[in-house]
């Protein structure tokens, strides 16, 4: 049975993770031979390692094992009680009740408590400063012992590679595997050089100045996470603040809430479980879930317990019978705790659950992750087993929030950090390795944005992935990624077609538009994923065309004048426009910028209106007027009965899911051109004959949105049921 001391000590560190987001470990990069090694913007320090800018001498110095940023030095904890002298999250010294750190705990690498309040084993926790433990030396160079576990380097015992399964390449975060972010920049030991050639630079685009920003309502709530509902709502999702701009009706405030882009009216929504930094799915039955999450905080509110296995349940329909009403939680749970995982409906209504943090611990060590998969039913209940993924495994600590896309022969698309690879999911095996993405890595922390590039019967529904911005690592000063990456995975060679934007974007995410173009917006030019951690706001919308050729396929857009960092968001609506929502950049809400918080939490809703929607286009709408409420996935045919301008030329039916939206990763995002017949041009009454998707695989079950687009113009959005 657990003392008093060591529940205390347990809820201590659950509740430094509940409040905060994942801190990374520092990349250990030794600088000595006299060749560059650092990472981008980092620079040399005295003792010969690589050191953030951040950690410039007079700025804030840190431990270079330490969290990538300063933090605030916390109020002082209840004092523990005799015999709890033992540091259970890492922390220590004077600032945290002068615990000590234990050699031998599985959470942190060390018995030396750094300057800083950190513990670990390298020469700046143990050398000048250090407030307990101290030996004065760093750890041992490589030792020449192969790992047994999958780390290595100085933060292992000087572990090495040698024979491990996953790859022999050493990473500067301590972890062997096989990709350009082991064997390149920063690795320890067993390398052999990265392959992968350099990103092309920031490109100047043309500017259009095309489409607009405005202002038309308020979140109520952090758009920490959102999506388009049946009934043509959206849904916020965020997690347990001291704050929010409505409340329920029990006095508490909300973190959830149902905005209505009709009105922009929004109504607070409840939850029994924190769904911090949840991943989520659309459900063949038309529920919504958000699954995983963080811990309680009971200090501000009794009613929410703990997310981090938790599945939530919200459903809504096109007649409004639901609308208004809370996420459902009956009880089901995860296999194991996940914070920061992805998800993705299958053809067979499962979801295939994969990553995330087993209790928001540092992810360098390895008992705090879990880089694992799991399988949900089509009702969204767990089957029961977590499997593991070489994937995920090799890429830790980046190994959360990967990018997934389901391909037309129902294998897995997934890309972690800076490796890809097609993944068959019912023979638990990887059908493919594919060639690593030059440039920055590309998933959580320095997460940029993906998406699968519009399905279509002209290449036999093949996919194309894009892969844009990101960043070096988890600290302010970070560089971000302008490079973009397109690969068309079921190619016989596939290789990353290379493009850029015309500056670095992290946290930028991008939008399929009905007329297959891509939106890119929100992000920052400097920084990372984290509280306080993103500056340089990019404000500018961009816009891609994949028809055009390289070098034409990027125009400037409107730009914002609102700042969306970190937990921000941006989905297409029934009409064809995009709602923009978010930024919480802050631990808590901080309402008006100040010292030591330059960007305020966001609660202002945006409608972007794209080109195709401006000028004159606005009255050149179709307007579907019969259509189906049913599509099979199974090259049936249906019809639609539309109005068109007169001189209409050309017609479009896309077929839309816009996904869970959550930390710039749009879960299940995909949208596919339907063919099309029985169009005669010049007719403004046009009776269409479709013909539905081939599978599920292209279109899985649930609820989709159809588009009719003439001339460019999209239709006010249909919402469709692909059923099982």
């Amino acid at each position: 049975m657990h003392s008093p001391v060591a529940r205390w000590l347990t809820v201590t560190a659950l509740l430094g993770a509940a409040t905060a987001n994942i801190h990374f470990p520092h990349p250990w990069i030794n600088c000595t031979e006299g060749v560059e090694k650092c990472f981008a913007d980092m620079f040399c320090g005295s003792d010969n390692l690589c050191k953030f800018q951040s950690e410039a001498p007079k700025v804030y110095p840190r431990s270079p094992i330490a969290h990538p940023r300063p933090a605030p030095a916390p109020a002082p904890a209840p004092a523990p009680q005799s015999g709890s002298q033992y540091s259970v999250d890492g922390r220590c010294g004077r600032n945290f009740n002068n615990l000590l750190c234990s050699a031998t705990s599985p959470n942190y690498p060390g018995a030396c408590c750094s300057s800083a309040g950190w513990c670990g084993n390298s020469a700046a926790h143990c050398g000048d400063g250090c407030q307990s433990g101290c030996t004065g030396t760093s750890n041992p160079p490589t030792s020449g012992v192969p790992t047994t576990n999958g780390q290595c380097g100085a933060q292992n015992d000087g572990r090495t590679c040698v024979g491990w399964s996953l790859g022999t390449c050493c990473s500067a975060y301590g972890w062997c595997g096989n990709s350009d972010a082991h064997c390149g920049t920063g690795c320890q030991s067993g390398c052999t050089g990265g392959t992968t050639p350099n990103p092309p630079d920031p490109t100047p685009i043309p500017v259009s100045g095309g489409g607009n920003f405005a202002i038309v309502g308020r979140s109520g709530v952090v758009a920490m996470h959102a999506g388009l509902m049946a009934n043509g709502r959206v849904f916020f999702l965020n997690k347990v603040d001291n704050y929010a701009e409505i409340r329920l009706s029990n006095g508490r405030y909300a973190y959830a809430s149902e905005y209505n882009p009709d009105n922009n009216q929004v109504v607070g929504l409840s939850v029994t479980t924190n769904p911090f930094c949840s991943g989520g799915a659309y459900l063949a039955n038309g529920d919504i879930i958000s699954i995983g999450g963080n811990g309680p905080l009971l200090h501000l509110d009794t009613t929410v317990g703990d997310g981090f296995n938790g599945i939530r349940y919200i459903t809504r329909t096109t007649s409004g019978a639901q609308n208004g009403q809370s996420w459902r939680e009956p009880g089901h749970k995860l296999t194991g705790n996940r914070w920061y995982p992805s998800a993705q409906t299958l053809a067979n209504g499962k979801v295939f659950v994969a990553a995330g943090s087993k209790n928001g611990l540092d992810p360098g060590v390895g008992a705090n992750n879990n880089p694992t998969y799991e399988i949900l039913s089509a009702t969204g209940v767990s089957e029961g087993n977590s499997i593991s993924m070489a994937i995920l495994v090799r890429n830790q600590p980046y190994y959360m929030y990967p990018f997934m896309h389901l391909l037309q022969d129902g294998r897995l698309f997934i890309h972690v950090g800076k490796q890809a690879q097609i993944f068959d999911i019912g023979g638990n095996r990887v059908s493919r390795e594919l060639p690593d993405l030059p440039g920055h890595y590309r998933t959580y922390p320095n997460t940029g944005g993906s998406v699968l590039l519009p399905l279509s019967s002209s290449n036999g529904w093949k996919s194309k992935v894009m892969i844009c911005g990101g960043g070096a690592y988890q600290d302010i000063t970070s560089p971000t990624e302008a490079s973009c990456g397109v690969i068309a995975p079921e190619d016989t060679n596939p290789t990353w077609d290379m493009d850029a934007m015309p500056t670095g974007r992290g946290m930028v995410e991008g939008v399929l538009l009905p007329d297959g173009t891509v939106l890119w917006l929100n992000g920052c030019q400097r920084g990372a994923q984290g509280f306080l951690l993103g500056a340089n706001p990019t404000l500018q919308a961009l816009h891609y065309d994949p028809t055009k050729a390289k070098g034409s396929r990027w125009t400037g857009l409107a730009s914002s004048t609102i700042p969306r960092l970190y937990h921000s968001v941006a989905l297409l609506l029934l009409d064809g426009t995009v709602l923009v929502a978010g930024s919480g950049p802050n631990e808590m809400p901080v309402l008006t910028p100040r010292a030591g918080a330059p960007y305020a939490t966001e609660y202002r809703v945006e409608k972007f209106t794209p080109p195709y929607l401006t000028g004159g286009n606005a009255n050149r709408r179709p307007v579907i007027t019969t259509i189906p409420t049913t599509v099979r996935a199974d090259n049936s045919q249906f019809t639609i009965a539309v109005t068109v301008p007169s001189g209409a030329r050309a017609v479009k039916v896309a077929l839309y899911y816009g996904g869970f939206v959550t930390h710039s990763v749009h879960m299940g995002h995909r949208m596919a051109f339907l063919d099309v017949s029985g169009w005669v041009a010049g007719r403004t009454q046009q009776t269409l004959t479709v013909r539905g998707p081939p599978n599920r695989n292209v279109a899985p079950p649930g609820d989709a949105v159809i588009y009719v687009v003439v001339d460019g113009v999209p239709s006010v959005g249909k919402i469709v049921r692909i059923p099982l």
